[in-house]
């Protein structure tokens, strides 16, 4: 069985020595070359991906905070002209660490760990930080919009709607719109923070106030709990009221 491969760097010769490399391995298959995190953010919620090549000296985003910001990482190797970052690097459960120019022998010898390594160790509950072991009050993901990757605190977000093909997510201090579909990001929530009730609408647990058998009560906004998911929600949010009582 292939791995299923992603390079993100922003120097095109490094993406065409990697890609090089890739294709000489039967074991290995290239699915989305990158040039910033932009990009690879979409290619991880279009495709598959067991392995990542990240660079992490990039615009706008490094690659230490990308991989910081996915709530379920592939396994990742990164590649990199300094070697500042491999503290850091290996913090984040990285397989390898390559500096450029990187040499096909030590390549190989890099994604030689990755069939002989346990799977990427998810954090406990997707609740705790996106690829770390932050607190809850620390976790974040970052989401596309206008044109930027904008840093969201998970402990600020309110609620999520679905507006069709984007979502809108509401904190106390800014909404934020982004091209996105709302089951991607149900994904990458912590499912012990956050609750779908909707077809429209995920809810951050902590910030209901009130609710009842149709609807929940975050601030002013009094959202709907939808016919097909009735019957968990008000399970859940039963099961919260004995707890806290």
């Amino acid at each position: 069985m292939k791995l299923r491969c992603m390079i993100v760097d922003d120097e095109p010769l490094a993406l065409d020595v990697l890609e090089t490399f890739i294709e000489r391995l039967d074991n290995l298959e290239l699915v989305c070359r990158c040039n910033n995190a932009v990009e690879a953010y979409t290619c991880l919620q279009n495709e598959h991906i067991d392995l990542l090549f990240l660079d992490i000296q990039m615009p706008k985003l490094t690659g230490i905070d990308f991989l910081k910001s996915l709530a379920h990482p592939p396994r990742v190797i990164f590649t990199t002209a300094y070697r500042d970052y491999a503290v850091e690097g290996f913090e984040l459960n990285a397989v390898d660490y390559l500096l450029k120019p990187i040499a096909f022998e030590r390549f190989l010898k890099a994604v030689s760990k990755v069939s002989a390594s346990e799977p990427f160790p998810a954090a406990a509950t997707p609740t705790t930080t996106p690829a770390s072991a932050q607190p809850y009050q620390e976790a974040f993901i970052y989401l596309k919009a206008d044109k930027k990757m904008v840093k969201v605190m998970l402990a600020d977000i309110l609620y999520i709607e679905s507006l069709k093909d984007y979502i809108r997510v509401k904190t106390d201090s800014k909404e934020i719109i982004s091209y996105q579909k709302i089951s991607f990001l149900e994904e990458k929530l912590p499912a012990d923070k956050f609750l779908r009730i909707h077809r429209s609408f995920i809810v951050a647990l902590d910030k209901i106030q009130a609710f009842s058998a149709t609807a929940v009560d975050i601030g002013k906004t009094e959202i709907p709990i939808g016919r097909f998911y009735k019957t968990e929600v008000l399970d859940v949010l039963n099961q919260n009221n004995l707890l806290e009582s």
